[in-house]
């Protein structure tokens, strides 16, 4: 019986009809976010959300049936736990006020394509091992944004109270600027004061004062540090971690097909023949060249022989 229902979890038709289950899943997620089909089709969307989660239960329950006596096994993937989770959420006992949790927890269906699509599991799995290394880029992020904080209020604050009256407002203006959203607006109010651009007789412009050229080295250093520097460091170690996650992936691959005993095995007759070819030719590469280092070492050898001999004296 487990034999039969690990070729069923393993059958790419049960993997791929499940992938579309959690399609439409996602599809029913977001039918109702229309009042008016909820008002008109309520029932029908009740009952199709039933059959799905059927579907998953049943899903949940041929893997676990696939570990045999040891259905503790199914829990040893992270996966499958969080598939697991998703499935079980379902059956909380949530009343009707918490409505809203419920919807939010049939929401998570959609994520299970991560599961479902191995390049999607990948790109989360590089994610998740790039969190170490992403921490100690976010704070030197965070360094780099505190330093120019402080500096802008010292310098800019009395200029352009809207944008760096104090620490908290200058973070947000400068994450606005690394955003490249409308940063040069920032720098033009810097250089030219309060008074002559962006503030169009804002009152609160009390004190203008324009730095021409400190406005423009702080925003164009400031743009330099943190979006083509600090930033491409995280997608220096994304990539990373997607080297990492793909050999894993490999890795974990090799060893499901030797335990299948598939790894010694050649794939085809063809392939082990291309292999023995590959090898004999190798082979006679080889034997040629001793042979021909064979026969420059005689040469040399009957060379040094002939000159050694002793010349005989001229006949008298």
């Amino acid at each position: 019986m487990a034999e039969y229902l690990r070729t069923i979890a393993e059958s790419k038709r049960f993997q791929n009809f499940v992938t579309w289950v959690i399609i439409f899943a996602g599809v029913l997620v977001g039918v109702e976010t229309y009042p008016g089909l909820v008002a008109q089709y309520g029932d029908t969307l009740h009952t199709l959300d039933k059959i799905v989660l059927g579907i998953f239960v049943v899903e949940i329950l041929v893997k676990v049936g696939a570990e045999g006596n040891k259905p503790w096994r199914f829990f040893s993937d992270n996966w499958n736990v969080f598939d697991f989770i998703i499935v079980a959420a379902a059956f909380l006992p949530i009343s009707s006020q918490y409505v809203t949790v419920l919807r939010l927890a049939r929401l998570l269906r959609v994520l299970r394509l991560v599961r479902a699509l191995p390049k999607l599991q990948l790109l989360v799995s590089a994610l998740l091992k790039s969190i170490p290394s992403m921490a100690y880029v976010s704070l030197l992020l965070f360094l780099l944004f505190y330093v120019y904080a402080v500096a802008a209020v010292f310098l800019f604050g009395a200029n352009d109270p809207i944008h760096f009256r104090n620490l908290q407002i200058a973070l947000v203006s400068l994450f606005r600027a690394v955003t490249l959203e409308d940063w040069t607006d920032l720098m033009y109010i810097q250089m030219y004061g309060c008074n002559n651009y962006g503030y169009d007789g804002d009152p609160s412009c009390t004190d203008p004062q324009a730095y021409p050229i400190l406005g423009a080295l702080f925003f164009v250093s400031f743009v330099l540090l943190g979006t083509m520097v600090v930033l491409n460091l995280f997608i220096g170690v994304i990539m990373n971690g997607m080297t990492e996650a793909q050999k894993e992936a490999d890795d974990l691959h090799e060893a499901d097909r030797v335990r299948a005993g598939l790894a010694a095995a050649p794939e085809t007759l063809s392939d082990e023949l291309g292999k023995l070819e590959k090898q004999l030719a190798e082979l006679q590469g080889t034997m040629a060249n001793l042979a021909r280092r064979a026969r420059l070492e005689q040469e040399g050898q009957d060379a040094a022989l002939g000159s050694s001999r002793p010349v005989p004296a001229p006949a008298e």
